[in-house]
């Protein structure tokens, strides 16, 4: 939801990602945070650097995505930082900013190694952008597990593993089996019982605590430590396509005028006599006739209202029918009359205008045609071309293609579902 300059009040105390956007609706700047209200309300504290006072100088408004937690916000972050590259981002701009921990499968015997890239054929767990915790985990199961190679030949074993750190690779009877065996436990920590993993090393840390084994406890605690920010990040399953159309949004420029002044005009254009404040968008998406989804967006006072976001699976219709299924999902979204917006907003040409009308037969209901963006309605019964730079056509042309975007994301979930 998109905040204007110095009205930074209703942002949530939640975790998320903010971002900073300039009078073209282009994105400045990218932040990640636990609270997203103590976060934003910080940059307008004195003693900035010049950096942080030129950024508030030029911004116009803040948006923010809200995020499962920090662990979820850091990662979404670095995403949109590495894809996007604001203008005030200077740290995560180059390179690969995550980390994995691979099992390889790939060398003579399978190994543990620190990645940034998927490039190796393995088990992958990550992304992690802790560098320093994914390698000290990484470090704490090849020494618990005794998974270290070496490339020496001696017949009774190198100085390492009779130390027993080294895997044992320097014998002659060598047996592959037990480390084979040794490498599936290891990946067993990262992938299951993480509770379990935490719970037995803070049994052993007390142990050593209680016969003053202080020097053993302070390592071990270091291994909890990096287990445990790694394990939080293993558990949020984050994946940058749960925000797409969030991100969408954030990072296309909509370059809309003041939105009073837009919602204004567009009820004059549209001969209404009741102020718009609420609009409604639907649009149908499909693959040759398969996976049939649809979408409903509502912007309130010109920006996204994100809770009113509606997605459907078309129930009713196994081949293509627009009209119909149309008329299916704005039926479903409307079961309570008190839900219907001040517009509603549809896309296609006549035909759709009027199966939608013929469900919403007393609202206020227009349709939007792409290829000349041309607005029907019955106002306006013969369509009238949009002035795709006036605030009007600004407005209807964002919010019709944000309903698009929605809906293309859904349809594009489904028929990944569908393949698997």
């Amino acid at each position: 939801m998109a905040i204007p300059k110095k009205h930074t009040n209703t942002i949530p105390r939640a975790a998320g990602i903010y971002y900073f956007k300039d009078k073209d609706g282009n994105v400045l700047y990218v932040g990640k945070a636990k609270s997203l209200a103590n976060r934003v309300n910080s940059y307008f504290q004195k003693g900035h650097d010049w950096k942080v006072a030129s950024l508030i100088d030029e911004y116009t408004s803040i948006d923010y995505i809200l995020t499962k937690n920090e662990t979820e916000a850091l990662l979404l972050e670095a995403q949109m930082v590495k894809e996007h590259q604001p203008k005030y981002n200077v740290l995560l701009k180059e390179g690969q900013p995550f980390l994995y921990i691979l099992f390889t499968t790939t060398n003579p015997m399978p190994t543990i190694e620190i990645v940034r890239n998927k490039g190796k054929k393995g088990t992958y767990f990550g992304p992690f952008l802790h560098k320093r915790q994914a390698r000290g985990v990484a470090q704490y199961l090849i020494e618990l597990f005794r998974l270290k190679l070496c490339n020496k030949k001696i017949a009774n074993g190198c100085l390492d593993y009779h130390l027993g750190r080294c895997a044992g690779s320097c014998l002659a009877n060598f047996d592959s089996s037990d480390y084979i065996f040794r490498i599936n436990l290891a990946m067993d920590v990262l992938r299951k019982d993480h509770k379990k993993s935490l719970k037995n090393l803070k049994e052993k840390i007390s142990e050593y605590n209680k016969t003053f084994a202080f020097e053993q406890s302070k390592r071990l605690n270091e291994y909890l430590e990096n287990l445990d920010i790694i394990f939080e990040t293993i558990e949020t399953r984050f994946h940058e396509k749960k925000y797409e159309h969030d991100i969408f949004a954030a990072m296309t420029p909509t370059k809309i005028a003041p939105r009073d002044e837009a919602l204004e005009q567009l009820t004059e254009f549209l001969q209404l006599d009741k102020q718009i404040k609420t609009i409604d968008c639907f649009d149908i998406s499909h693959f040759q006739s398969s996976y049939l989804v649809g979408s409903c967006i509502r912007f309130s006072n010109g920006v996204p209202d994100k809770n009113n976001f509606r997605r459907f699976k078309i129930k009713t219709l196994q081949t293509q029918n627009d009209y119909a299924a149309l008329q299916e999902i704005v039926s479903r979204r409307y079961r309570n009359p008190e839900e219907i917006p001040d517009l509603v907003v549809i896309d296609g040409g006549k035909g759709q205008l009027s199966a939608a009308q013929a469900v919403l037969p007393h609202a206020a209901i227009i349709s939007l045609a792409k290829r000349e963006e041309t607005v029907y309605s019955n106002a306006l019964p013969e369509g009238k071309k949009l002035d795709i730079h006036s605030p009007v056509g600004q407005l209807l042309i964002a919010i019709r293609d944000y309903a698009h975007h929605f809906a293309i994301s859904y349809h594009k979930l489904r028929r990944k579902k569908g393949a698997l």
